[in-house]
C-alpha cells in the first residue's frame, strides 16, 4: 500500500474505531516473513489473506469477521446492562441508620439527613407527599381533641 505499511495502518484503525470495533483483515503478497504476519497481528489485525486469494475463503473470513464483530457488540452492550444493574445494586443495598424519633438518616460522614433528601441524593427515587389515612384520622382527631378544650 502506497504511503503506509499495514500495521501502521492497524494501529491507526485501533485507535479510530476503538469505540466501534473492526475485524482487519490483511491481504498481503506471499513473500511476507513470519516476522511481519506477527508484526501485523500485534499491530492489530485479525486476520491475513495472501496474494493471490480465493474469492470464497475471503468471504468465509468475512463472514467469521461478522460473527466477531456480533459478539463484542453484544457483550459490551451486556456490559453496560451489568454496570447500570450494578450502580443500582450498590445505591440501594446496606443498613441505613435512621432516627427512631425524627426519621432522618445518617450519612457516612455522620450528617443527619431527611429521608426524601437522603434517598433521592441516592437513588433515581423521587418523592410526591401526601397524607396515609392513619395519620389523617390521628390528626382530625387531635383537631377535635383540641375544640373540645
Amino acid at each position: 500500500m502506497p504511503g503506509m505499511e499495514g500495521p501502521e495502518l492497524c494501529r491507526r484503525a485501533r485507535t479510530e474505531l476503538k469505540e466501534r470495533g473492526a475485524y482487519i483483515i490483511l491481504l498481503t503478497a506471499a513473500l511476507v516473513t513470519k516476522a511481519d504476519l506477527v508484526d501485523g497481528l500485534l499491530a492489530g489485525a485479525d486476520d491475513y489473506l495472501f496474494k493471490p486469494f480465493d474469492h470464497a475463503e475471503l468471504h468465509a473470513r468475512l463472514k467469521v469477521g461478522e460473527r466477531v464483530l456480533s459478539l463484542q457488540t453484544r457483550l459490551r452492550d451486556r456490559v453496560k446492562e451489568l454496570e447500570t444493574a450494578s450502580k443500582q445494586i450498590n445505591q440501594l443495598e446496606g443498613l441505613l441508620p435512621i432516627c427512631a424519633w425524627c426519621k432522618k438518616i445518617r450519612d457516612d460522614k455522620n450528617y443527619w439527613h431527611q429521608v426524601e433528601t437522603y434517598v433521592s441524593k441516592h437513588s433515581a427515587a423521587e418523592f410526591t407527599h401526601s397524607i396515609c389515612p392513619e395519620c389523617l384520622d390521628n390528626k382530625l382527631s387531635e383537631i377535635e381533641g383540641r375544640k373540645a378544650d
